[in-house]
């Protein structure tokens, strides 16, 4: 760790003859009509697309897990090293007292619990699609601070920002680590952000990462690594959405491709037919031909300032940016306005 200081959760001591429970709340039920629909919807469009929220089935968040692990995937080790460098900074201007931490996509809660002794939450929300993904995460984390107030809510907040009425508004801090901003268009980004603001008071925040522009050669290893682990992530979508809608797709039919695009400033994922192919599905057919691709992932990189236009735009005035010593990431603590 960085010489601030070793940022892993510390033990808090409680004394109390019942131990403390998170609590799970469902407020989003998949509804597997509507997922089917919506994929075959997407693949029958004239540019064949599948969303990303479709790569996570148990063994996509398996491969997501190995890909963090990769020597080209710089994202989360970056990441890292700006809270290992800046933790206390971060909470110091933020103000760490009595905050609602409120996690967006929190998976195991890992990067979120690494804060708590700086942030000094007395509530964490934990939001993502599955509280069954939520629970176990949730019990060890409760185990190591008894004493925060703990929610775990499935919620698809890629659509609709919806929190319980129990969870208050005052001093929220949402929290929105990694890069999954750049999922969206900018376009879709300014209302997501804007969804964020109209969910805090005037003492609320919003700290999230942000991928930042760099030279094309490292980005575009990052996303067609030389293990093909990569590789192997974007084409599982398709056992995915065989599962989900029916269709037949053979994966070894397709290949993966990813590229940074300098004018859009994004990574492009796609599939790409090894040759023609016929895709079924209920009563309905459709033919790929040689060369031609299924658009997978958009993954948006910004330099600081656009960024801050983009937060300004939503609603936020941004205090404070930290970065890695590369300037390859960006924590932005930004304000409600």
């Amino acid at each position: 760790m960085a010489a601030s200081g070793d940022i892993r959760p510390q033990t808090v001591r409680h004394d109390s003859a019942a131990p403390a429970r998170p609590r799970l709340i469902e407020m989003h039920r998949p509804d597997a009509a509507a997922m089917r629909e919506d994929l075959l919807a997407g693949l029958a469009s004239p540019a064949a697309a599948i969303a990303p929220k479709y790569f996570y089935d148990a063994l996509g968040a398996r491969l997501f897990a190995a890909i963090t692990e990769l020597p080209e995937y710089y994202l989360t080790r970056a990441e890292a090293s700006i809270f290992a460098s800046h933790l206390p900074a971060i909470a110091h201007a933020y103000g760490n007292r009595d905050c609602t931490l409120i996690d967006l996509g929190a998976g195991n809660c890992e990067k979120a619990g690494r804060m708590f002794h700086a942030l000094r939450p007395s509530t964490y929300v934990a939001l993502d699609i599955s509280v069954d993904y939520l629970a176990t995460s949730l019990e060890c984390l409760q185990r190591e601070y008894p004493a925060v107030r703990m929610l775990g809510v499935s919620v698809d907040f890629t659509h609709t920002l919806a929190l319980p009425d129990e969870v208050t508004r005052v001093r929220r801090l949402f929290f929105y680590p990694g890069s999954s901003i750049g999922n969206f268009r900018p376009d879709e980004a300014v209302r997501f952000l804007a969804q964020i603001r109209a969910a805090l008071d005037r003492d609320g925040a919003l700290l999230i990462g942000v991928d930042l522009v760099k030279d094309k050669a490292t980005l575009d290893a990052a996303y067609d690594d030389a293990l093909g682990i990569t590789a192997a992530f974007n084409r599982n979508v398709l056992n995915h959405v065989n599962r989900v809608a029916g269709t037949d797709f053979n994966t070894a039919e397709w290949r993966h491709v990813a590229f940074y695009d300098p004018q859009q400033q994004r990574i492009e994922m796609h599939l790409e037919a090894r040759r023609a192919v016929t895709v079924r599905w209920t009563n309905v057919e459709r033919r790929f031909n040689a060369g031609e691709r299924i658009h997978t992932e958009n993954s948006y990189k910004y330099l600081p300032d656009q960024f801050a236009t983009l937060l300004t735009a939503a609603g936020f005035s941004v205090q404070q940016r930290w970065t890695d010593a590369r300037d390859w990431f960006a924590l932005f603590l930004a304000r409600a306005d």
